[in-house]
């Protein structure tokens, strides 16, 4: 057991240099330009995400990846598919495949910088018992709170830490949890400093 918490304890450091990092690089950042179109973006990313399985009690690593589309800059809808199988104990899986809304409850952090949302996701979570045992799937229901930063032109780092409710599991509801790290790219929507927008003070 030590080994996992070493794990968890390591992803979690890792995401709060990166917070760090990012908020010591930006402070002198000049706000944020007003978006065309209100707002409106697409963006994608991906990142690692650490979680305390339930199941057996076990850490799980792994990746996941995500879409965002947003009506505003604050209100949007998120999809999202996550896949542990890093340091699993006897072929213990788990992945899920989410969507639901996202909104910005602060936007005016760090000059519009830093901006903290909650979310709630829900969909379908997949599990693989020990030894192969026996595979299902599951309804998932995901509530998480986060914050995205925006590091340059249309790249954003992201801090996620969540909750999962599995009602239905065979054996009694699980109750997963975890913090992932990523970062995206807005494919479409504008830029956060366009050419010539940006300055020093």
């Amino acid at each position: 057991m030590a080994p996992l918490r070493l794990l968890m304890r390591w992803w979690l450091g890792l995401a709060m240099l990166l917070v760090l990092l990012v908020t010591m690089k930006n402070l002198h950042a000049q706000a944020m330009p007003t978006a065309s179109g209100g707002g409106q973006y697409i963006a994608v990313g991906g990142g690692v995400s650490g979680f305390q399985a339930d199941y057996g009690q076990r850490i799980l690593g792994g990746g996941f990846v995500y879409v965002d589309a947003n009506a505003t800059q604050r209100y949007g809808l998120e999809a999202e598919g996550r896949y542990l199988d890093f340091h699993t104990d006897e072929d213990v899986t788990e992945s899920t495949y989410l969507g639901g809304g996202r909104v910005v409850v602060y936007d005016k952090l760090l000059q519009g910088l830093l901006l903290p949302y909650v979310k709630v996701l829900a969909g379908v979570g997949k599990i693989n018992l020990p030894f192969n045992y026996a595979k299902g799937s599951f309804l998932v229901i995901e509530p998480s709170v986060g914050v995205d930063y925006y590091l340059s032109g249309r790249w954003s780092a992201r801090l996620d830490l969540e909750y999962q409710d599995w009602p239905k599991f065979s054996f009694g509801a699980l109750h997963p949890y975890g913090v992932s790290v990523g970062i995206s790219y807005r494919v479409t929507g504008f830029e956060l400093f366009p050419k010539g927008t940006r300055h020093k003070h």
